[in-house]
């Protein structure tokens, strides 16, 4: 019998079990389930027993096995509502599960349960949430309105701000997002992160209580406290037990994507039988500014010192000429994983370094390139252009657009974070939640000749924000509260869409309450906005969203757990070949996969990005980043930097500066074909990269008090 040794990590504990791929695994009797499968990720697709760590090198077949032991478990009977399958996007588990789908005869597969961290935690929160003093019709803020209740209470908390420069309300918001992802203490955040704001610390603290207290009294959680709630929840005596009881099975993608807290909620989880399954790969660990620590994957034998291993290191995306150039890339990390890439497609182009004069002539080169491809069979929707921030391509969207390319980028204004379709939402969310301060705020705002101080004695009036008992809504509508002469038009339609709302009945649904809150929007918008007929289509589209939803707080939590793609993607109107290219950061391209990719902007401060320097583990995460770049192309990488930068850059002067090419692509140069766009030469560069940085503290295991402490 052949035996097939699956590698097991470096640096795992010594009772970590290797697997072992026989023979007759490979056999002609193989389920539906299992063809198709290489030897490793049927290892990890039958695995039974002790907690299984996939390590999946990028392009492996991640998803395709992950969909597979689900469907693997479902074929050996498992009850698919006691099967938890925990992504980091709403699509990702609609696609997992239609992959599970197809991949089994059961027939109720969909009944798993799929879903990001925030979306489960809000569905197991609004069942057991009054065991941790929660109310079941809690509303979720989204980013932008948790910005806006740290401004509201910052001004309150903050006197004679103006004598000196205090964080603004992003920031803060910024702040405490670390603080409670992380798990670490504010002086910690504040000295790796914010120095500057260290000196505001006492400040901060009576900002973040304060904001904390309004959020009880309004009956609101931010994103953050979904995680927060549902930890709490699992560490309850009440809900504990249930929860642990509750899934036979826990299964979580993208784990080197996870923060503490999250981490805590799998590992409490699944005690004490620890039927888990984590994938991941620390490689393409790129989202450290969220918190996010990649220590949760490289140090997994702290968690389960018993668990199995298997690494998946077949790619079968790119060809061998890019996974070389990656492979070597990836040993300037001092921290990575061993993980050694290779493909069955060998393929003969070699990457391209391509120097270019100035961003002129790189937005040039990479037009000309565009169209060449396109000539030689590879259409522009299999090509995309990667930077490392969203204005690095503002010089090459110009020449785009001067030669008819058409194009889409992501990194544009998100649909919900659109004025007028924030104005909506927030009359959902009154109906909703009458207690919610920021949605009566931004409705009262967009009425006639009211501010900030009419709005305030309106919302006093009406009991918001006070903790006094009963309706805000019943009280507005009842008139009890008077508003400016001049205001009477718009407060007097306001009541009539609101009470047509709520006196509406069980068949007014949500898409129905849109219709006739627009007559609202219909009259104030012309008022706020310029271009007021698109906004209002815009609102016509949310409505037909609203129809496949059961009601206003499924509809609402989905809009901020799931939110639509961005208004303005498309760089023009759509050609009628519906052809396009890509442009995209790297942090948005994660997951896709194009024929040719070009990475564009490959100097020094901006690849690795110099902002990223001063932050731990910073240089590394910014390896990676070019790592998940680079492995997003199948056929084709190209890699551009420009020498010279331009002090002003669309003026006429020749002011400049030079750049050094990125202290990453230096000592991996020879595995790139090398050409130049002119007759200067490639700049040497003569230091290699210095990887080695602090770690994150030790986790705080306590809340915000402790925290603050």
């Amino acid at each position: 019998m052949l035996r097939l040794p699956v590698r097991a990590v470096a640096g795992a504990s010594t009772t970590i079990e290797h697997v072992f791929v026989s023979e007759s695994s490979t056999s002609a009797e193989v389920s539906p389930t299992l063809e198709g499968l290489n030897p490793r990720q049927r290892a990890a697709v039958e695995h039974t027993g002790s907690p299984l760590v996939i390590v999946a090198g990028a392009g492996t077949g991640k998803t395709r096995t992950l969909a597979a032991r689900v469907a693997h478990m479902l074929d050996q009977g498992v009850d698919p509502e006691r099967i938890l399958l925990l992504t980091f996007s709403r699509r990702a588990a609609r696609e997992m599960i239609v992959r599970v789908g197809a991949a089994t005869d059961r027939r109720d597969a969909s009944r798993v349960w799929g879903g990001t961290f925030h979306a489960i935690g809000n569905r197991l929160l609004r069942v057991h949430g009054e065991l941790v003093g929660l109310s079941p019709s809690f509303t979720v803020l989204d980013q932008g309105d948790a910005r806006d209740l740290f401004a509201l209470v910052r001004s309150e908390c903050v006197n004679g701000m103006g004598a000196r420069r205090f964080p603004r309300a992003d920031t803060i918001a910024t702040i405490y997002s670390r603080l409670v992802n992380a798990q670490i203490s504010l002086d910690d955040v504040l000295a790796d992160h914010f120095p500057w704001c260290a000196e505001h610390a006492d400040a901060l603290k009576d900002v973040f209580r304060a904001y904390t207290a309004r959020k009880r009294t309004v009956h609101v959680l931010d994103y953050d406290d979904l995680l927060l709630f549902w930890r709490a929840l699992i560490r309850s005596p009440e809900a504990g037990p249930r929860l642990r009881k509750r899934f036979d099975h826990v299964l979580v993608d993208e784990y080197q994507d996870t923060n503490r807290v999250q981490a805590d909620i799998v590992a409490e989880l699944v005690e004490p039988e620890r039927h888990v399954t984590v994938v991941g790969d620390d490689a393409q660990a790129i989202y450290g500014f969220r918190a996010a620590t990649v220590d949760n994957l490289r140090n997994i034998s702290n968690t389960w010192p018993d668990a199995t291993i298997v690494t998946l290191d077949q790619n079968y995306r790119s060809t061998t000429p890019i996974l070389s150039a990656a492979n070597d890339l990836l040993r300037l990390s001092p921290k990575a994983l061993p993980k050694e890439l290779w493909s069955e497609r060998h393929g003969s182009t070699v990457p391209m370094l391509v120097a270019c004069a100035d961003e002129g002539a790189q937005s040039g080169w990479v037009a000309d390139r565009v169209l060449a491809m396109r000539e030689q069979g590879v259409d522009l929707r299999d090509q995309a252009i990667l930077f490392r921030t969203s204005h690095h391509s503002d010089h090459l969207e110009l020449e785009l657009t001067r030669r008819d390319i058409p194009y889409v980028k992501f990194g544009g204004l998100k649909f919900l974070e659109a004025a007028h379709v924030k104005d909506l939402i927030g009359l959902l969310r009154i109906l909703e939640n009458p207690h919610d301060e920021i949605a009566w705020s931004r409705v009262l705002g967009s009425l006639e000749g009211v501010g900030p101080a009419t709005t305030r004695r309106v919302l006093d009036g009406v009991g918001v924000g006070s903790g006094q008992p009963g309706d805000p809504l019943a009280r507005f509508l009842a008139g009890d509260v008077k508003l400016p002469g001049g205001a009477e038009t718009d407060v007097a339609l306001l009541r009539d869409v609101l009470g047509d709302c709520v006196g509406g009945g069980p068949d007014f649904g949500v898409r129905a309450q849109i219709e006739r809150l627009r007559s609202f929007c219909e009259a104030v918008f012309p008022r706020r906005y310029s271009n007021s007929d698109a906004r209002l289509a815009d609102l016509d589209q949310l409505a037909v969203t609203a129809g496949g939803h059961p009601g206003r707080e499924q509809f609402l939590t989905s809009l901020v757990l799931d939110p639509p793609e961005r208004t303005g993607d498309f760089a023009g109107p759509p050609h009628l070949d519906d052809e396009y290219l890509t442009l995209s950061t790297i942090h948005s391209a994660k997951g896709l996969e194009w024929r040719a990719v070009t990475v564009i902007h490959a100097a020094d401060g901006n690849i690795p990005s110099d902002m990223a320097l001063n932050e731990p583990d910073g240089l590394d995460e910014e390896l990676r980043l070019l790592y998940v770049a680079l492995t997003r192309a199948k056929d084709y990488a190209h890699v551009t930097w420009p020498l010279r930068f331009h002090v002003r850059r669309f003026a006429r002067d020749d002011r400049h500066l030079y750049a050094q090419l990125s202290r990453f692509i230096e000592p991996i140069r020879k595995r790139f074909d090398e050409i130049a766009t002119q007759s200067e030469p490639i700049g040497m560069v003569e230091h290699a990269p210095q990887l080695a940085g602090p770690t994150l503290t030790d986790e705080v295991d306590s809340l915000l008090d402790g925290l603050l402490s």
